[in-house]
Protein backbone atom coordinates (compact mmCIF):
# COMPACT_ATOMS: atom_id res chain seq x y z
CA UNK A 1 0.00 0.00 0.00
CA UNK A 2 2.72 2.45 1.03
CA UNK A 3 4.84 1.66 -2.04
CA UNK A 4 1.88 2.31 -4.33
CA UNK A 5 1.32 5.69 -2.68
CA UNK A 6 4.93 6.78 -3.13
CA UNK A 7 5.10 5.54 -6.71
CA UNK A 8 1.92 7.43 -7.52
CA UNK A 9 3.19 10.60 -5.78
CA UNK A 10 6.46 10.50 -7.72
CA UNK A 11 4.57 9.91 -10.98
CA UNK A 12 2.28 12.88 -10.30
CA UNK A 13 5.21 15.16 -9.49
CA UNK A 14 7.22 14.14 -12.52
CA UNK A 15 4.32 14.62 -14.92
CA UNK A 16 3.31 17.94 -13.34
CA UNK A 17 -0.33 16.93 -12.89
CA UNK A 18 -0.51 18.20 -9.30
CA UNK A 19 -2.25 21.56 -9.12
CA UNK A 20 -2.88 24.17 -6.46
CA UNK A 21 -6.61 24.13 -7.04
CA UNK A 22 -6.54 26.83 -9.70
CA UNK A 23 -6.99 25.38 -13.19
CA UNK A 24 -3.90 25.50 -15.37
CA UNK A 25 -1.51 26.36 -12.51
CA UNK A 26 0.64 23.34 -11.74
CA UNK A 27 2.82 23.36 -8.66
CA UNK A 28 6.52 23.77 -9.44
CA UNK A 29 8.14 21.23 -7.14
CA UNK A 30 11.91 21.27 -6.78
CA UNK A 31 13.66 18.23 -8.17
CA UNK A 32 14.97 17.30 -4.72
CA UNK A 33 11.44 16.77 -3.41
CA UNK A 34 10.53 14.57 -6.36
CA UNK A 35 13.61 12.44 -5.66
CA UNK A 36 12.88 12.44 -1.94
CA UNK A 37 9.41 11.00 -2.46
CA UNK A 38 10.90 8.05 -4.29
CA UNK A 39 12.84 6.86 -1.24
CA UNK A 40 11.52 5.29 1.91
CA UNK A 41 13.02 6.22 5.29
CA UNK A 42 11.57 3.35 7.24
CA UNK A 43 13.82 2.49 10.18
CA UNK A 44 15.51 5.87 10.40
CA UNK A 45 13.74 6.83 13.61
CA UNK A 46 14.62 3.50 15.19
CA UNK A 47 18.31 3.90 14.45
CA UNK A 48 18.28 7.51 15.62
CA UNK A 49 16.69 6.47 18.91
CA UNK A 50 19.26 3.71 19.30
CA UNK A 51 22.19 6.10 18.78
CA UNK A 52 20.62 8.64 21.15
CA UNK A 53 20.08 5.98 23.81
CA UNK A 54 23.68 4.78 23.54
CA UNK A 55 24.96 8.36 23.79
CA UNK A 56 22.78 9.05 26.84
CA UNK A 57 24.00 5.88 28.55
CA UNK A 58 27.63 6.76 27.83
CA UNK A 59 27.10 10.27 29.21
CA UNK A 60 25.41 8.83 32.33
CA UNK A 61 28.34 6.43 32.88
CA UNK A 62 30.89 9.25 32.61
CA UNK A 63 28.84 11.45 34.93
CA UNK A 64 28.53 8.60 37.45
CA UNK A 65 32.30 8.07 37.45
CA UNK A 66 32.97 11.80 37.88
CA UNK A 67 30.48 12.26 40.72
CA UNK A 68 31.75 9.17 42.57
CA UNK A 69 35.40 10.21 42.34
CA UNK A 70 37.18 11.19 45.56
CA UNK A 71 37.66 14.93 44.99
CA UNK A 72 34.07 15.48 43.84
CA UNK A 73 32.64 13.47 46.75
CA UNK A 74 34.68 15.46 49.28
CA UNK A 75 33.67 18.75 47.63
CA UNK A 76 29.98 17.78 47.71
CA UNK A 77 30.29 16.62 51.33
CA UNK A 78 31.93 19.88 52.41
CA UNK A 79 29.27 21.85 50.53
CA UNK A 80 26.47 20.01 52.33
CA UNK A 81 28.19 20.36 55.70
CA UNK A 82 28.68 24.11 55.18
CA UNK A 83 25.03 24.46 54.22
CA UNK A 84 23.89 22.58 57.35
CA UNK A 85 26.20 24.57 59.63
CA UNK A 86 25.03 27.94 58.32
CA UNK A 87 23.89 30.42 60.97
CA UNK A 88 20.57 32.12 60.46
Amino acid sequence: METKFWNRAVDVLRRGRLSTGAPGRPVKWPARWAGRLGRSDRGMTTSEYAVGTIAACAFAAVLYKVVNSGPVLSALQSLVEDALDAKF
